[in-house]
């Protein structure tokens, strides 16, 4: 059974999803590295060149390429949760955890690497209205971000485990 991480970009899913790796000595997955693997480019290089609707295309390879593996922790892009069927390959192997975070306290790092949010915070409130319905919808647990990353992994990994139990 997999491990999945949803949530906004910035709500920790990358640096949680390397903490659990080492605790259930788990291999980790994350799909934007796939992505980027596979394009051979950057995210943002990717978006500049090709567009979203490739880059999304892109993503849902990705995430049918994670959900193929088994026991694996899979860190995914903020934006998986927009085509259905990518979280439809994503929950039939695997548990999907929401990692919430306060949208306040993303505004308040650095994003100007994000391809859809640059240096304009409104974009972020409006990827934040558009996506929130969509993580609460696909997530099985959702995880507040109001507690350190170890204490989320801590978290995770209990209910991974207790689920996970014969």
């Amino acid at each position: 059974m997999n491990l999945v991480l949803i949530g906004m970009p910035g709500s920790g899913k990358s640096t949680v999803g390397k903490i659990l790796s080492r605790m259930l000595c788990m291999p980790l997955a994350d799909t934007d590295s796939m992505v980027e693997q596979a394009a051979g480019k950057t995210i943002p290089a990717l978006f500049a060149q090709e567009g979203e609707a490739a880059f999304r295309d892109r993503e849902t390879a990705a995430a049918r390429q994670a959900a193929a593996l088994d026991n694996t922790v899979i860190a995914t892009g903020g934006g998986i949760v927009l085509r259905p069927e990518n979280m439809e390959a994503l929950a039939a192997t695997g548990m999907i955890f929401f990692r919430d975070r306060d949208l306040e306290d993303i505004l308040g790092e650095d994003h100007m690497g994000r391809p859809l949010v640059g240096k304009d915070p409104e974009k972020l409130r409006i990827l934040y209205t558009q996506r929130i319905e969509l993580y609460r919808k696909y997530a099985q647990y959702i995880i507040s971000n109001t507690k350190t990353a170890e204490e989320a992994a801590a978290r995770i990994a209990a209910l991974y485990r207790e689920a996970c139990q014969p």
